[in-house]
């Protein structure tokens, strides 16, 4: 099963197999995706919209909002790969994948940042906002361009989800399933 929408099949046009190609780096295209690409212009610009690359945040924290924006979301099927493609990456214990998918944002697994990148994500989540007292926190830990770029990772990841839940996109193979 593919999911509601079938995928493109190879072989693509040139425009999607250089996008693919670009942020696949030889490894078969995801199927969310693929399925994007049904609808080229869309494809495009949600994969212009990547937030992948060197930001101001350090890829685990990057991760961190990730996996707590997928994890809140339900959806498995991201979450499944960010955990598969970058825990090891970024040295996240097995505790550590277990309180991102279902502990609190305390849990003591987390430095005291880490809590703090958690509870924006909840926080997003949860209430679309960020209340005073939660920014005050932020703004004493984070710059302004790395407080932009979590909550716009928090969203995006929002779309994410939204897309590999709506679509009922099934767990890509080696993806990590969410801890039961």
């Amino acid at each position: 099963m593919n999911g509601r929408i079938s995928p493109v099949e190879p072989p693509f046009t040139p425009d999607i197999a250089k996008t693919l190609d670009a942020v696949m780096k030889g490894a078969p295209p995801l199927l969310l995706f693929t399925t994007l690409a049904r609808n080229p212009r869309v494809f495009q610009r949600f994969m212009a919209g990547g937030l992948l690359d060197k930001g101001t945040i350090t890829l685990r924290e990057r991760e961190i909002v990730i996996g707590r924006t997928t994890a809140r979301c339900r959806s498995e099927y991201e979450w499944g790969v960010h955990i598969a493609i970058f825990s090891q990456a970024v040295d996240l214990t097995s505790q550590q994948i277990t309180a991102m998918a279902k502990g609190p944002a305390d849990d003591p697994a987390w430095t005291p940042r880490e809590s703090l990148i958690l509870r924006l994500a909840d926080s997003l989540h949860d209430t679309g906002t960020l209340d005073a007292a939660l920014w005050h926190e932020l703004e004493v830990e984070f710059s302004a361009e790395q407080l932009l770029e979590l909550i716009v990772i928090a969203g995006f990841y929002h779309t994410v989800s939204f897309l590999t839940n709506a679509l009922a996109l099934p767990l890509e193979k080696g993806a990590a399933r969410f801890p039961r």
